[in-house]
């Protein structure tokens, strides 16, 4: 299991409680140091059955600079998405955590975290 967090944020920091307090293996990617490549992106969101306009933190700063609450949500303007993602990855909604069996979800909240512990089988083997 994987979690990309931002370690400023609180839910991230929440996350990592409820992981470790559960005894989950996991690895950490910090994704502001360490972000996400397109392809990257494009995995996640089959994973998390979601398009890239869903884990858009459209309310920062740095996406009112971009416009991105204008952009169209479709098919065509999916890899326009996926590439800004990509390149001011604080606009990734987090944190993200991605399962061994091949899912992942957006776990803001510790039901959601459980969730994740859950699909990785509990916690250390």
């Amino acid at each position: 299991m994987e979690i990309w967090l931002n370690p400023a944020c609180s839910k991230c920091r929440s996350a990592v409680e409820v992981l470790d307090g559960a005894g989950a293996d996991y690895t950490v990617r910090k994704y502001l140091e360490d972000p996400p490549t397109v392809d990257d992106l494009r995995d996640v969101l089959t994973r998390l059955d979601l398009e890239p306009w869903d884990i858009t933190r459209t309310q920062e700063a740095e996406a009112k600079e971009l416009g991105i609450g204008g952009w169209e949500r479709t098919d065509a303007a999916r890899e326009r998405w996926i590439a800004a993602l990509a390149a001011h990855p604080r606009l990734i909604q987090r944190p993200i955590i991605t399962a061994d069996d091949g899912s992942a979800l957006v776990g803001r909240s510790e039901d959601a975290v459980r969730e994740a512990v859950a699909r990785a089988g509990g916690g250390t083997s």
